[in-house]
């Protein structure tokens, strides 16, 4: 900003040429460049402004705010905005945390929140003659602690409900009613997957309910294309978005806005949630994200629910054919196979259900460090050493917070996984450390005994899920309290077991053990069996200690207990031991010089901030970035001027993801590096073969420069 501030004619505006300008506004103005802080001046009656580098992603794409009339920038909030500045100019300090605003930044109206402060600026005689203003957007702060309220507000609520109509009928009320809206809805797909029937919904006062039998294609080609390619349909205004006879399908039943989100199973469009609104809606990402989120949870509960009662029923007929006809034995058992299948496609999301209140106690901590750390930076004269520690602290909790969100998302995955060598010990040590913070306080888990650099060649989610298995059948044998203790050694051999002869050979062994009431010696035969358990009805499906058993001997291994009553219960899992995985040259690659860093770059980013973000890390580093906001717009730049030597794209955007937007590039011009970035998408779950390199979010500025630098050679 120093550069544009001195190539600014300011004779045009009311402070003049800057060689006329006051001593305190130009020592102000050298303060706040030199700050790397956002922080901004407002000067005079005119309330002319003045701001350094770290305000401008905050303007977003205001025209040529330098110079203008703080009023005039911020004309959309200023109603909330002037009784603060003018406290600041009569002589009064004020600091806000979280205010909320609408504001616009080139995208529409935009609901944000900010912590500021307005401070007077005096000159010499101790006049009030201009305010600063110091700033932080907390908008993801706070849109985060939003929606993690609501999750864990409608995850208490569907606690304990079996039936899927009252389950969706909670669901579209809790959702409806959070978000302001007229109606939310949900609906089945006839075989045709073309008509549908609304079976339930929500409606405010005033808005009519929906509840009936429709067409799909009478809603338009984009409902049609976007819900059977498993995308959500997205409309902000029917009138000016859609042809007139599809918007009038829309208007007929009171709906200006929506967004539809499909649920395809077997390549089949199967059922479908919507948000509505009677009027036009610019839908913002945090109400995207809220729905994509909450579809899927619900859809998930009614999964298990149903999987559950497919269950119970399958156990019921083959109790009853044991009565009467033995011959039908085998049919009842290749249902009860098909039930147990669908309970174990929802037994992770399950698990992830019980991590939820640890979850939410660990990210509070987190954003307790953050929040802490950057009150303090924004007060004056934070000595630099101080400063650095704070950074430091947001930093590394950051880190944190990326690495806790990365173990979830490898617990909820659900696709096929295949083996691949890893560290038993260092893997045990990162569950052990989960377990800490999720299954009670009361219970103490104890890693000391944890030896690392002992490897496996086996499937590592699985070996995840008969970690947490049998960590949860431990604490509820404790009932919540005692110590839960893990040891990783290597063996040369696995005992004889339940009769099996003793097999010589480089092993390992996981032992998993309790403080707990122990498990009686006569149960020892059947405790590995499928549906066998201890525990009461409706607290446990039998099924978690067969897991551990099938992923043991999948593995080429085997598991073994030792307990009596009173004693305690210990569980050891052996898993061949491989040899080290061989090291690779990435962190010599990573080390070493990188040179001076020049080319193009076309960043498709749908998020303003991050694309911001970016753009500022890719300049810093030496490119010459461009930024555009979907797939589609940067086909159509790329299309006159192809001149960019790489594509640096998000994978989640509305319309063309980053995927298929790379597919497209790689099909018209196949020599352009394109280099994904996601935090977490469906797609790249879902297809591993898509063949690009990814960037997983949170990055840092090293890892950006290393990826570029990979595919630019």
């Amino acid at each position: 900003m120093a550069a544009a501030i001195a190539a600014k004619d300011w004779s045009l505006t009311p402070l003049g040429p800057i060689e006329s300008w006051p001593p305190a506004l130009k020592t102000t103005v050298s303060l706040i460049l030199a700050s790397g802080f956002p922080q901004a001046i407002v000067w005079g009656e005119g309330l002319t402004t003045i701001y350094n580098d770290a305000f401008a992603p905050i303007l977003g794409d205001k025209a040529d705010p330098l110079g203008k009339a703080f009023n005039e920038i911020w004309s959309e909030a200023w109603p909330s905005l002037q009784p603060i500045a003018e406290a600041a100019f009569e002589g009064q300090s004020t600091y806000v945390e979280d205010f909320p605003l609408e504001i616009e930044r080139g995208e529409g109206p935009e609901h944000a929140f900010f912590t500021f402060s307005y401070s007077p600026i005096r000159d010499e005689n101790g006049l009030v003659v201009g305010m600063l203003d110091t700033v932080t957007e907390t908008t993801a702060a706070v849109v985060a602690r939003e929606k993690l309220g609501f999750l864990d507000a409608l995850g208490r609520a569907l606690a304990g409900i079996e039936d899927p109509d009252v389950i969706l009928a909670v669901t579209t009320r809790l959702v409806a009613a959070r978000l302001g809206l007229s109606n939310c809805a949900y609906a089945d797909m006839d075989e045709d997957e073309d008509g549908f029937t609304i079976r339930g919904d929500w409606a405010a006062p005033g808005s009519p309910s929906i509840v009936g039998h429709y067409s799909l294609a009478d809603f338009g080609l984009l409902a049609v294309q976007e819900l059977s390619a498993a995308r959500p349909l997205i409309v902000n205004d029917n009138l000016k978005e859609l042809a007139p006879e599809e918007a009038a399908t829309f208007q007929n039943i009171g709906i200006a806005a929506t967004i539809c989100m499909p649920l395809v199973k077997n390549g089949r469009l199967t059922a479908l949630m919507a948000i509505h609104d009677r009027k036009p809606h610019r839908w913002s990402a945090f109400e995207l994200d809220l729905i994509g989120e909450v579809t899927e949870r619900s859809w998930a509960h009614i999964e298990r629910v149903r999987a559950a009662a497919d269950l119970r029923a399958s156990m019921r007929e083959l109790d009853e054919l044991n009565r009467t006809l033995e011959k039908k034995v085998e049919q009842a058992v290749a249902e009860r196979v098909t039930a147990e299948e669908a309970l174990r496609h929802t037994q992770r999301l399950e698990a992830i259900g019980q991590l939820t209140g640890g979850v939410a106690h660990d990210f509070n901590n987190l954003l307790t460090i953050i929040r802490g750390s950057a009150d303090l930076l924004a007060r004056d004269n934070v000595p630099e050493a101080r400063r650095e520690r704070y950074i430091t602290a947001i930093r590394e909790t950051a880190d944190r917070a990326a690495k806790l969100t990365s173990q979830l998302l490898s617990f909820s995955r659900r696709q096929a996984l295949t083996p691949r060598v890893f560290d038993v010990g260092a893997r045990a040590r990162v569950i052990g450390e989960m377990m800490r913070s999720t299954l009670g306080e009361q219970l103490s888990v104890d890693v000391a005994s944890v030896a690392t650099g002992l490897f496996t060649n086996a499937d590592p989610v699985e070996f995840e899920t008969s970690l947490l298995n049998l960590g949860v059948n431990a604490r509820d044998a404790m009932a919540g309290a005692g110590v839960l203790s893990l040891a990783v050694e290597p063996v040369s051999s696995i005992p004889s077991i339940r009769g099996q002869p003793a097999r010589s050979g480089d092993y390992i062994a996981l032992r998993v053990s309790d403080t707990g009431p122990g498990i009686a010696v006569a149960d020892h035969a059947r405790i590995f069996e499928p549906f066998y358990t201890t525990k009461p009805v409706g607290e446990g499906t039998g099924l978690g200690l067969s897991q551990v058993f099938g992923f043991a001997n999948q593995s080429g291994g085997d598991i073994a207990i030792e307990s009596e009553e009173g004693r305690g219960a210990a569980f050891t899992l052996y898993l061949p031991r491989t040899p080290a995985p061989p090291v690779t040259d990435e962190a010599g690659e990573e080390a070493g010089p990188a040179g001076k860093a020049q080319g193009r770059i076309l960043v498709v980013e749908d998020n303003a901030d991050v694309g911001a973000f970016a753009i500022n890390l890719l300049e810093d580093l030496g490119y010459q970035p461009v930024l555009t906001s979907s797939g589609e717009a940067a086909l159509d730049l790329l299309g006159t001027d192809d001149a960019f030597d790489l594509v640096f794209s998000d994978v989640l955007m509305p319309g063309m993801d980053g995927v298929a937007l790379g597919a497209a590039i790689r099909q018209r011009w196949p020599g352009k590096a394109v280099l994904l970035t996601s935090g977490y998408s469906h797609a790249l779950a879902t297809d591993a073969e898509h063949g690009f390199d990814v960037l997983r979010k949170p990055y840092a500025i090293e890892e950006l420069s290393l990826a570029i630098r990979r595919l630019l050679g």
